[in-house]
């Protein structure tokens, strides 16, 4: 073996699950085909959940360090969320994805790991121990297992054959980071009669501070081939339609077209290969739902890889990822589709959607449908189907947001392991055989007995015996 685990795929999905190995002590060769990073900001911000996550790692001081990256309202379909701090005590930040992709370099390489760069992959091939992927230059790499992270239209997708269900793209729309005058505030959707709309979201500053902004364009005459170029004239003529001459372009930095396809892969797993990020799911950038998710699947996979590496992995433990994550997408999928038939993303102006989407901003205004929405939008609406789950509230969900009461606490959890929190301290003897794997916080956490997996997420609660949990999720006592 070359490695324990080959990531194909050097975005944020395949840094964040890159860094998940790291943690967990696995060997990790990353690759990709580009012979640069890119300097495209594509998705533009972070979520709740996701920011959570990497708090756990400590990543997330030192993330927002790198910039002015506000905390802003979140929208569904263009209505605006207020924030929910009595909810989520990270609100949605303006993190664009260049950033994230520039600090995970620049964190895996203090670390010893650096991307193989120019590594265009054209075969693979697996048998019970392990994967051999062979790339264009007649190089080969053989790992233990191979993690599919190289986006939408993902080699590793094909080479396993992968069914990939769904909704071809049926129109286009632009998508471009500019420098604007004349706009206020920093967060918007507007329509006009015709059905011309734009949507402006932060993306933090420029090195001389000046904020830039993403703008997308859509409308009835928008659609174009998705090949196209997209120029300056056309972004302007599309600014003009919407806002008339009060807002100027100032600078065109990137531009693209993006399609309304929604298809998600029907398996993540594939014998010793799995599904990440886009190469599992696509759909419209609508709330940066895309990367984060991505960065969700990672932060699911990452230790359930090192489980199986170190060999104290149960023997479904892999299955799980599939049985976990897969649904996840398909909630995104499902919350996309409905965003954009209420956003009227083709320019309709039909009255029955109109009408529709009247009725829905009504609703919105009612604190509970807030609070589900801002869930939905921020990952923090996920629970994941595992024993226990009928039973207590908290299993399967992300673990609660609490004041753990030490710093030995926070320690604990940002080592990667799992963690039991034990404020009566009745638990010590029953997870000692597992003290290679799961630490004890005892006295001083006031919070009700849990055991919290590496991901963050509540896999037992409660008062009864832990350790059918422990061995479900951690193996085989020592």
């Amino acid at each position: 073996m070359d490695t324990d685990v080959l990531i194909v795929g050097a975005g944020p999905t395949g840094m964040t699950l890159a860094n998940e190995l790291l943690l967990a002590g696995v060997s990790t060769v990353l690759v990709d085909r580009l012979p640069q990073r890119s300097d495209l900001s594509r998705a533009g911000g972070v979520q709740s959940r996701t920011l959570e996550a990497l708090d756990q790692r400590d990543l997330l001081e030192p993330l927002l360090a790198t910039g002015d990256h506000p905390a802003t309202t979140g929208h569904f379909a263009g209505i605006p969320l207020p924030l929910q701090p009595e909810r989520h005590r990270l609100p949605w930040r303006a993190v664009p994805q260049v950033v994230i992709e520039g600090f995970f370099e620049q964190h895996l390489a203090e670390h010893g790991l650096h991307a193989r760069r120019n590594h265009e992959l054209v075969g693979l091939a697996q048998d019970d121990d392990g994967v051999t992927a062979t790339f264009a230059d007649g190089a080969a790499l053989r790992g233990r297992h191979l993690v599919a992270a190289d986006g939408a239209h993902s080699t590793v997708r094909s080479l396993v054959r992968a069914e990939f269900p769904g909704q071809p793209g049926t129109l286009t729309i632009v998508s471009a980071d500019v420098r604007l005058g004349g706009v206020d505030p920093l967060t918007s959707h507007t329509w006009n009669e015709d059905g011309h709309w734009a949507a402006l979201f932060p993306l933090g500053t420029d090195p001389q501070g000046r904020p830039l902004r993403r703008l997308v364009l859509g409308g009835p005459d928008r659609s174009r081939p998705r090949e196209d170029p997209v120029t300056e004239d056309e972004v302007r003529r599309g600014l003009n339609a919407v806002f008339g001459t009060r807002v100027r372009l100032l600078e065109l930095r990137y531009a693209r077209r993006i399609t309304n396809a929604s298809r998600q892969a029907a398996q993540y797993r594939h014998g010793r290969v799995f599904l990440a990020g886009d190469a599992a799911h696509v759909h419209l950038p609508l709330g940066a739902q895309g990367m984060n998710t991505g960065m969700q699947d990672a932060f699911n996979l990452g230790w359930k890889l090192g489980a199986a590496v170190h060999g104290w992995a149960p023997e479904d433990l892999l299955d799980t990822y599939h049985a976990e994550r897969h649904p996840a997408g398909a909630a995104v999928l499902r919350n996309v589709r409905a965003q954009s038939l209420l956003m009227d993303w083709a320019g309709s102006r039909d009255p029955d959607v109109l009408a529709a989407r009247e009725i829905f901003t009504d609703m919105a205004r009612i604190p509970d449908v807030q609070h589900h929405l801002a869930d939905l939008m921020s990952g923090m609406a996920v629970r994941y189907p595992m024993p226990g789950a009928d039973t207590h509230p908290l299993v399967g969900r992300p673990a609660p947001d609490l004041d753990l009461g030490t710093a030995r606490t926070h320690e604990l959890l940002r080592s990667g392991r799992g963690v039991l929190l034990d404020p009566a301290d009745t638990f010590a003897e029953a997870v000692g055989p597992w003290s290679d794997r799961v630490d004890r916080v005892g006295q001083g956490s006031d919070t009700e007995p849990m055991l919290v997996r590496p991901d963050g997420y509540v896999c037992w609660a409660g008062a009864d015996d832990p350790e059918p949990a422990l061995a479900r999720w951690f193996g085989e006592p020592r």
